[in-house]
């Protein structure tokens, strides 16, 4: 008996001594598999090293939170059909901490962690630009508005020690979700950007360049290749010692210049492009910019012919949801707000559908290199549903409507900021009761607004003042407006996103009556982000607002007493859930809400953008709500249309 056991117990220990040794040598095998992936720069040779064979990248641009999570992988696919075999994407801060309350957000549209997945699993490694500051036509340029509330004298990307301490606390909490995916420990990262663009900024801080280098070193460190990427004539202040540095440009005769000045601050290593633009970004009340496909294919059998690497900007463009557009300043218009659409005229429409840029740039990149074995998907077919009746439901000037859907009032001397009541975008209701004395016509007056502002007196619109079209005064003839009480809704139409500045929002000065400064305002935060609590009053309220307005012009639509809710319900089969696009032709400005979705900013008055891209993934069947917040104007029959076309030029 007692050998039977001593056998056994010899036994037991041979079999876990054999399990422990191939574990140890599966462990080795898989550490051996990590030590040889390395991506690296052979600057003698002027080439990139993936695993230490020469390599180059044809890359293109794709912001996750420019899509729904769901279509992430199509649209990751067809990148990789056409060519492609990098994917490059910003983060955007914002996204991911868009309160001060030390909550991050890593779900649906945040799902960094699930895109990186994506991209590997589809046979794309992966271009990372964290930023911090990413300019891409976003709010602030990807930062949260917080950092203003917190720090009103913030000196953004500079080496101010409050902006620096914000940063590494983020960096804390990214860098560790990204530390797995970089190339080096077994994932898809092969570069990491350190800023963004920086020597177009006017601070050309280099002690706070070095700062960022390595603060993203500390967590990067060999495992992928940190890079910068400027324009052509602004690597002084751009590049950083110890930093591969990379320019962008678009369709050009002279990218023999361009490559030269790289040169001269960068004697050896492969060149890249970081940014090739085959479209360009739109502003509201300009043209929709286009580039010619002919010109894009050309420039980039350029680019690939030098043996260089490049970047599609953007080869996916997608949307800027909700009020996430940011705004340019600084050109001969000045401020100029971005558009909801951010299409680009990229390879990829809005939809992630194939154009024949796409088809052009594959076959161009045929030219030099193998494709893949897969088809590029044919376009998804489009929901054509026809009108949708709206009717309007309550005035946002409306006391009870107000204590419903916007925060609690407060009282300031003088007119406060957005970032002062902790408000991100969304509307701003400022009120007083007028001085007796008034001449006749009166001048009224904002100073330093941001950005517009619809008047009205004693529920009455008077105009519109504008930041944007430098309009800041009012003539107000008291014969047709008779009244006491002035209310001012200030919208806010993006924060500047290239060279961001502290762009604080709302009346940022004073408001006078003929001169006269008016003190002891009423200041109401109607942010529009609890979108569940505007569709249940809009629900209830069904009757109240319509027959008020009926009973005034029965045949017309008028928007005069204030921003009004429209809401319409429409019904879909199963089969007819398909990506379409909400035409706001014949309405004023405004935000649109589908099933609970903020679609983002309509403006067709002046386009050029007059459809909202409307994903499959927000729509479902059975019932279905679309509501506006109009502004301005509304069609007389009150309908939006559901199309199955886009029209980014203007009703042609």
């Amino acid at each position: 008996m007692w050998k039977i056991l001593i056998l056994a117990f010899f036994h037991i220990v041979l079999v876990k001594s054999q399990l422990i040794l191939q574990s140890q040598s599966d462990n080795l095998e898989v550490l051996s598999e990590l030590n040889e992936r390395k991506f690296e720069i052979d600057y003698d040779n002027n080439t990139f090293l993936l695993d230490g064979r020469p390599f180059r990248y044809v890359s293109g641009s794709f912001h996750y939170f420019r899509a729904p999570r769901e279509s992430w992988r199509q649209k990751l696919r067809t990148m990789r059909a056409t060519g492609l075999n990098a994917v490059s994407t910003y983060v955007e801060w914002s996204l991911h901490n868009p309160k001060n309350n030390g909550q991050y957000i890593w779900d649906g549209m945040a799902d960094l962690e699930h895109f990186l997945d994506l991209a590997q699993q589809e046979d794309l490694l992966v271009i990372l630009r964290p930023g911090p500051y990413i300019c891409a036509e976003r709010d602030m340029g990807g930062f949260p508005y917080w950092l203003l509330t917190k720090y009103p004298h913030i000196q953004l990307r500079t080496y101010d020690s409050d902006y620096k301490a914000e940063v590494a606390k983020w960096y804390g909490v990214l860098m560790p979700k990204i530390q797995p995916y970089l190339y080096g420990n077994g994932g898809p990262i092969i570069m990491v950007q350190v800023e963004n663009e920086y020597g177009s900024f006017r601070a050309c801080d280099h002690k706070y360049m070095a700062w960022l280098r390595d603060e993203t070193e500390k967590y990067v460190g060999d495992k992928a290749v940190l890079f910068t990427t400027d324009g052509p004539a602004y690597l002084s202040c751009g590049s950083i010692e110890g930093v591969f540095a990379t320019i962008d440009f678009g369709p050009s005769k002279n990218i023999d210049s361009y490559w030269s000045n790289l040169r001269r601050h960068q004697p050896k290593g492969p060149l890249v492009n970081s940014e090739y633009y085959p479209g360009w970004l739109t502003h509201w009340q300009e043209s929709m910019q286009r580039v010619d496909t002919e010109r894009v294919v050309k420039t980039l059998e350029d680019i690939l012919r030098d043996q260089a690497s490049v970047n599609i900007y953007m080869f996916f463009g997608g949307t800027n949801f909700g009020f996430t557009a940011g705004a340019n300043d600084g050109g001969i218009g000045g401020f100029q707000a971005d558009v909801t659409s951010y299409d680009y005229d990229a390879p990829m429409d809005e939809a992630g559908d194939a154009t024949p840029k796409l088809l052009a740039i594959r076959d161009t990149i045929s030219k030099f290199q193998a494709l893949p074995n897969l088809t590029i998907p044919v376009p998804a077919p489009k929901l054509n549903y026809g009108k949708v009746y709206l009717t309007p439901r309550f005035s946002l000037l409306s006391r009870h409507v107000r204590q419903q859907i916007c925060r609690p009032a407060v009282k300031s001397k003088t007119p406060v900021s957005f970032e002062e009541i902790d408000q991100n975008s969304g509307l701003v209701i400022y009120e007083i009761l007028l001085p007796g004395m008034k001449r006749d016509p009166s001048a009224l007056t904002i100073e330093k607004l941001r950005d517009r502002a619809i008047v009205y007196i004693d529920r009455q619109m008077v105009g519109i003042l504008s930041r944007e079209n430098k309009i800041d005064t009012l003539s107000i003839n008291w014969a047709n407006w008779p009244g006491e009480k002035l209310e001012i809704v200030v919208e806010s139409q993006g924060r500047i996103n290239y060279n961001v500045a502290n762009d604080f929002k709302g009346i940022l000065g004073s408001v006078s009556l003929d001169f006269n400064v008016l003190f002891n305002w009423t200041v109401t935060g109607c942010p529009l982000d609890n979108i569940e609590e505007i569709q249940e009053l809009t629900k209830k309220m069904s009757n109240f607002y319509r027959d008020q307005m009926d009973r005034v012009d029965p045949p017309k639509c008028t928007v005069r007493n204030g921003p009004v809710f429209f809401r319409a319900e429409f019904n879909l089969a199963q089969e007819q859930v398909m990506d379409t696009y909400l035409d706001t032709t014949g309405w004023g400005k405004g935000v649109a809400f589908v099933n609970g979705y903020n679609l983002g900013r309509y403006w067709p008055t002046v386009g050029p953008q007059i459809t909202l891209y409307v994903p499959k993934e927000f729509l479902k069947s059975g019932e279905n709500t679309v509501i506006l917040l109009e502004y301005e104007r509304c069609p007389d029959d009150r309908s939006i249309e559901l199309v199955s076309t886009p029209k980014l030029d203007g009703n042609q």
